[in-house]
């Protein structure tokens, strides 16, 4: 059933709130359905980051196993908000930004709205580089051209050629976005098939190249100290091949001097006792490496004459099994909020489903189970390629990423069509994760003046502002952290649809100026304001107080749950006075 007041009444339409593109989209008028929706989902979660999940977490000493377990309930769990807070979309057929004016005020969802789009904006820059880096690729290997690290006019022209197509699917408007993800989603599937036999074929079967995995967690060198003597003890770890031989046979360490690093001679490695000794080491040295600095390095070459790059040598620590458990439970967060920003603004795309089992199935078909594949996919490959490479003598030099993978490829056709692959999957990611929800957000600024495409050509012009090629690890970490502290935002829309309102909207308020959701006339709803505030603060504190750090370890969590309830009970309160009175 769909409320009776589905359309704006015609004296609204001139309201500065109002635009066509905001207003309902009429049942009759969308043409979502489960299979759209699970398709938009393998379009958006096959990407490098998903790829790089699980890699990350077994770098970090967890197994595959727990890994896996814990992208797929992470998953899941957001899967559930996400859900849920897409149901306001099917029902009344609206998207984030007027939703929200229903709890922040038709003002106050600026605040909210437009963080939200920076955060995708910022992320928009990040992925129009890394595709304009794959059509780089192409050029230069169909040229036969070297891939030079520096930036360059061809660089840049590849980049805006990217951009150029991610703004043709904006100007084309949301059904060419259906199209594309229903389109790419089969093909990415299909590319994980074969990575996955490009695996089997190289590398041994599942069974070996899993258990190769195992290397992927350990260091390659543990070291520990001597004090008396200032004497450093260490054992090698280099990786093994499927006959549980090292692949290297020779080591070489790099102790820095006062005028350069001194070279030691290369040493074979002895199978039966795989260590060094280094003794009378430079006090200071020592110092700072019982300190857990990196002042060491170590090589490692093969027969052939593949060398190792230089790895640091640390300290080593085991990690005891309650903290192990603990890094289990942050991870599962970091994965929970991997799609944190999606869920605020999922009404935007759950407003073209047909029915409510439309959006709930698709999205619990797509995302969970793409999650799981393709950083399976990743470990899987990764695993492989240890195994199939033979100037990988270490663990860090395992081609985490795809583009590094590709790299390794000497064949043109594969490289070639390995990044076509790339383009599709950062392509079907951009344009469903990074351009919808900021084009709605900024027409909403300005709905009469600011259009869904101008929307999203705002959201383009921005991304190439961030200047992704300089800075896209310092803003990939900055929009990791603003995205953290987004639950709080989540919350607020959740209690205010589920709680205070119980799943109603009226719908003639949201474009009214001078209606109930202008909170008085000022458009800002301050109880959400303080709920989102107390949120962020609740978040953040743990950051400076180091007795309530695991409050900030579970920045997402804690920013949700306190304003979700912070907002519940002062609205109740609210409402009960105004009742009284």
């Amino acid at each position: 059933m769909y409320p009776s007041d589905l359309k704006v009444d015609d004296n609204l339409k001139k309201s500065s709130l109002y635009s066509h593109e905001l207003a309902p989209i009429p049942h009759s008028k969308r043409t979502w359905n489960k299979w759209n929706l699970a398709a938009l989902w393998v379009g958006m979660a096959v990407c490098i980051p998903t790829y790089l999940l699980a890699s990350y977490m077994m770098r970090a000493g967890l197994s595959w196993q727990a890994s896996i377990i814990i992208i797929g309930l992470a998953n899941l769990v957001i899967t559930v908000p996400m859900a849920l807070n897409g149901h306001a979309g099917v029902k009344y057929g609206i998207p984030f930004p007027v939703i929200g004016r229903a709890s922040f005020g038709t003002k106050g969802i600026h605040l909210a709205s437009i963080v939200r789009a920076i955060v995708a904006c910022g992320w928009f820059g990040v992925q129009t580089w890394i595709g304009g880096l794959a059509i780089y690729s192409i050029v230069n290997t169909s040229l036969g051209l070297d891939f030079s690290p520096e930036l360059g006019i061809l660089k840049f022209a590849c980049f805006f050629v990217f951009w150029l197509v991610n703004i043709f699917f904006i100007w084309k408007g949301t059904e060419s976005i259906r199209w594309l993800e229903d389109f790419s989603a089969p093909i990415l599937i299909l590319i994980g098939i074969l990575l996955i036999g490009w695996g089997l074929k190289n590398a041994g079967n599942f069974t070996e190249v899993l258990q190769s995995s195992v290397q992927l967690q350990k260091p390659t060198v543990t070291v520990h100290t001597e004090t008396n003597s200032n004497a450093i003890y260490g054992n090698l770890d280099p990786i093994r091949d499927l006959k549980g031989d090292f692949k290297a046979t020779h080591y070489q360490i790099s102790i820095p001097t006062a005028s350069a690093d001194s070279m030691l001679e290369w040493t074979d490695i002895d199978k039966s006792n795989p260590s060094f000794a280094i003794k009378n080491l430079n006090p200071a040295l020592f110092d700072k490496l019982n300190k857990g600095k990196s002042v060491l390095k170590i090589s490692f070459k093969d027969d052939a004459g593949n060398i190792s790059s230089a790895v640091p040598i640390k300290m080593y620590s085991s990690t005891a099994g309650s903290s192990k458990i603990w890094d289990y439970i942050l991870w599962f967060t970091a994965m929970v909020g991997f799609w944190a920003t999606m869920a605020i603004s999922i009404s935007d795309i759950t407003r073209y489903a047909k029915k409510q089992s439309d959006q709930i199935q698709g999205q619990f078909i797509g995302l969970p189970g793409t999650m799981i594949f393709y950083s399976f996919v990743g470990i899987f490959v990764t695993s492989a390629s240890i195994l199939a490479f033979p100037d990988v003598l270490v663990s860090e030099d395992a081609p985490w990423d795809p583009v590094s993978l590709v790299a390794k490829f000497k064949n043109p056709g594969v490289v070639i069509f390995s990044q076509i692959a790339m383009l599709i999957a950062t392509l079907s990611t951009n344009i469903a994760a990074n351009v919808i929800a900021p084009a709605n957000a900024f027409s909403n600024l300005l709905p009469q003046k600011i259009s869904f495409r101008k929307g999203g050509i705002i959201t383009g012009l921005v991304g190439i502002l961030i200047c992704p090629w300089w800075l896209m690890d310092e803003i990939s970490s900055i929009l990791i952290f603003v995205s953290g502290l987004l639950g709080p935002v989540l919350g607020i829309l959740m209690s205010d649809y589920f709680i205070v309102n119980k799943k109603t909207i009226h719908i003639n308020a949201l474009y009214d100026s001078k209606g109930i959701y202008s909170f008085g006339g000022s458009g800002i709803n301050k109880i959400a304001i303080y709920a989102l505030a107390f949120g962020v603060f609740g978040a953040l504190i743990g950051f400076w107080v180091p007795s309530l750090s695991w409050l900030y370890s579970f920045s997402w969590f804690t920013g949700f749950f306190i304003s979700f309830g912070v907002y519940a009970i002062l609205m109740k309160k609210k409402k009960a006075v105004l009742t009284d009175f």
